[in-house]
């Protein structure tokens, strides 16, 4: 067990000499967790193998699953792949900081064990201060997946990180909540036509105001033998304990079937957590209900969706009844988090 380092920074007046220590660690081949506008990160010294390493091994992590390396300054995308096209400087001044991962063919200088073999790199820049700050002080690009046991939720607090990570990694940052929620959009931009891997925060629909031509990798639809070619592509993530079970219909017609399982195995004598909107959240009488939002506000959804999931944890459901979503918009992202929470159960409310 490591003595792990809680620091605690608010966002508001931040101290930058609590982040020159956690600078210090990363610099040194240590491990820091510390929050992005997404969800909170576990970093590591991009450059150093060793210290990636130390990643893997905290989270539980399968090695041919590639992480994303973080970024302060638009420069450093020279040091770290080695071409850039016109569409990916495009998307890079239209979304950084900001939470997309533009996937590019990397430099000799990125260890494989960060891109899983792979000879392609996926980069961004965040947009949290503590995040900016914090890789600014370190002077080296971070490689940071989400900062949780592998295959959970993934954590939008800090004390999400603390239940997982304590003990092991060197350094917490307790800066907050995320405002986004879920993971960055991952936009492949090695191959013809710019291609969503991983749906997130910029949308499709943002995208194409910017770029002609943008295509979804149909290997978001399950898992893959293949290598995965980003983060979130291949294993079962964000699960909560409960077994989760995706009800998707017309609202009507999804709120009578949820209810109706309920019913049937709250008789079979299983404990049912039911995860839905604001809008049917009152035609629930039965089993444990929690609302991520309104179906109106899918920004509060994506935010709120890991905490819920989270939550359900804390309690003794045995499974998850979850209302879907449209997957329009951001409703692609919180549907692809679901379907991989569920390990893509679906119920179909006919």
């Amino acid at each position: 067990m490591k003595n792990t380092m809680i620091i605690e920074i608010d966002c508001d007046r931040m101290d930058e000499k609590k982040l020159i220590i956690a600078a210090k660690i990363l610099r040194e081949g240590g491990t820091v967790a510390f929050p992005t506008e997404t969800v909170y990160g576990l970093g590591a010294n991009a450059l150093e193998a060793e210290a990636v390493k130390k990643i893997f091994e905290a989270k539980g992590r399968p090695s041919d699953n590639p992480l994303i390396v973080h970024i302060a300054r638009m420069e450093e995308v020279k040091s770290l792949a080695k071409e850039l096209s016109e569409d990916a400087l495009r998307v890079m001044e239209a979304f950084w900081p900001g939470p997309l991962t533009v996937v590019l063919n990397k430099k000799e200088v990125v260890p494989t064990v960060i891109t899983a073999g792979l000879q392609t790199v996926a980069i961004r820049m965040p947009a949290h201060p503590i995040a900016k700050k914090l890789i600014a002080l370190a002077e080296v690009p971070l490689a940071a997946p989400s900062a949780n046991i592998s295959g959970k939720p993934s954590p939008t607090r800090g004390e999400h990180v603390v239940e997982d990570l304590d003990g092991r990694v060197d350094g917490i940052i307790m800066g907050g909540s995320c405002h986004v929620g879920v993971e960055s959009t991952v936009l492949d931009m090695t191959g013809e036509i710019p291609t969503i891997l991983r749906p997130g925060g910029i949308t499709r629909e943002m995208l194409l105001q910017v770029l002609e031509r943008v295509e979804v990798d149909g290997a978001l639809g399950g898992d893959t033998d293949a290598i995965p070619k980003s983060p979130g592509m291949k294993y079962t993530h964000y699960a909560p304990k409960a077994a989760v079970y995706i009800v998707k219909g017309i609202e009507e017609k999804t709120v009578e079937k949820i209810k109706e399982l309920a019913s049937v195995y709250r008789i079979e004598g299983k404990k049912v957590g039911i995860l839905c909107f604001d809008e049917s959240y009152p035609q629930y009488q039965e089993g444990l209900v929690k609302s991520v939002g309104s179906r109106r506000e899918l920004n509060l959804v994506a935010s709120n969706l890991f905490k819920v999931l989270r939550e359900f944890d804390g309690t003794e459901v045995d499974i998850i009844l979850a209302e879907a979503v449209e997957e329009a918009d951001l409703g692609q992202a919180i549907m692809n988090r679901l379907m991989k929470a569920a390990g893509y159960r679906v119920i179909n409310a006919k």
